[in-house]
């Protein structure tokens, strides 16, 4: 481990025990992989969204340093982070379709990058409830299309965040997909609340 992740470890822990000052410390360390995960969200997203990268990151960051959570590491604090920012997506996804709820059915492309825009603000409200689904039945897949698809993380990024193999990562990947699809096909929509 390098002295930068054993600092982030260190500041992590005074974080999760109250220390004001380890939150304010701890952002300009994190700060590039908090970026590049917001950018993996927002890659492809209009100039003018009102979710820009750095609004994604504060907002995160805000309720990171509130949770109390037990942190183990650099490894396990971006985990949380990708998570979190995907709860800042749904939560603004939810917020602007509140008023724009219709009966018909929406098509969700599972493609490796994923980016917010007014017409794919509903895809991300279902695809977060599938994902809880999935999570019920196998949570390291759920894990896997988290990062990968909202983190916009790679094979071997996950691999090493999550102490698998690249193989066991493609594998996950995979299955979740085919899994996420069956799920979101309009016709097994019906069947699942069965």
């Amino acid at each position: 481990m390098d002295s930068d992740s054993g600092e982030v470890t260190r500041l992590l822990k005074a974080m999760a025990h109250g220390d004001p000052q380890a939150a304010d410390s701890l952002l300009p360390l994190v700060y590039a992989e908090l970026h590049r995960l917001a950018k993996a969200y927002m890659r492809r997203e209009r100039p003018e969204h009102t979710l820009q990268p750095t609004a994604l990151i504060n907002e995160a960051y805000l309720r990171l340093a509130q949770e109390p959570i037990d942190w183990n590491n650099r490894q396990h604090f971006i985990a949380i982070a990708a998570n979190v920012m995907r709860r800042v997506l749904v939560d603004h996804a939810r917020a602007h379709n509140a008023e724009h709820r219709g009966g018909g059915m929406q098509r969700v492309e599972m493609q490796d990058e994923f980016a917010i825009s007014p017409e794919k603000l509903q895809e991300v409200a279902l695809l977060d409830e599938a994902l809880k689904n999935l999570e019920k039945q196998n949570p390291r897949q759920a894990k896997v299309v988290e990062l990968r698809y909202f983190g916009g993380l790679s094979v071997e990024e996950i691999a090493a965040l999550l102490r698998m193999s690249p193989r066991s990562v493609k594998r996950d990947w995979s299955l979740a997909r085919v899994w996420l699809f069956r799920e979101l096909k309009p016709n097994a929509q019906g069947a699942a609340k069965k």
